[in-house]
């Protein structure tokens, strides 16, 4: 885990007022305790790449989905794309996105907020990459002539685990299946 007291105590409170303030047919389902993960479980089962599906939005207003390998890194989604997709061009002018993280019916990570564009001067930007390359084996800066480099800063988010002390247990084993 890369998060502080602080990043997991913010992730905490928003864990939970996020589902204070969802609908009672999401909290029928997501039973708080018993079905949710509190920050530091979070940050545990989301180590190493998850692949995101990340909706955007055209200039239409119409949706689109489509898949990143996102990163939880300091207890936010990072995420790298070619600055010429339709989704770098979408993010830039409306910086509004949902992601979701599901694996089958036993663990679903739902986000949504804001995308912060971590420019080459962004003084998180040197952090982030740093950690993608040890990750990837070689800088994203270096897939293409334009990268945009993208944090999630979520204003809402719910975690779902259907068996959470296997899920749990299989993560502190390391098994990439969760």
């Amino acid at each position: 885990m890369h998060e502080t007291p602080d990043e997991l105590s913010a992730l905490d409170r928003l864990l939970t007022e996020s589902l204070h303030r969802s609908t009672e047919h999401l909290r029928s389902i997501v039973t708080e305790g018993e079905h949710t993960l509190d920050a530091a479980e979070t940050c545990q089962v989301l180590t190493g790449m998850r692949t995101l599906a990340l909706a955007t939005v055209t200039a239409r207003g119409e949706p689109r989905i489509s898949g990143v390998d996102g990163h939880f890194l300091h207890a936010t989604w990072v995420f790298t794309t070619s600055d010429t997709s339709a989704k770098a061009g979408h993010l830039r002018s409306r910086p509004a996105v949902s992601v979701a993280h599901i694996i089958g019916d036993d663990l679903g990570v739902f986000c949504h907020g804001q995308v912060e564009e971590l420019t080459e001067d962004h003084p998180d930007r040197a952090a982030v990459e740093a950690h993608l390359t040890a990750h990837y084996g070689s800088s994203p800066s270096s897939w293409g002539p334009e990268i945009l480099y993208a944090r999630v800063q979520p204003d809402w988010m719910v975690t779902y685990a259907f068996a959470k002390d296997r899920i749990l247990a299989d993560a502190a084993d390391g098994d990439a299946a969760t």
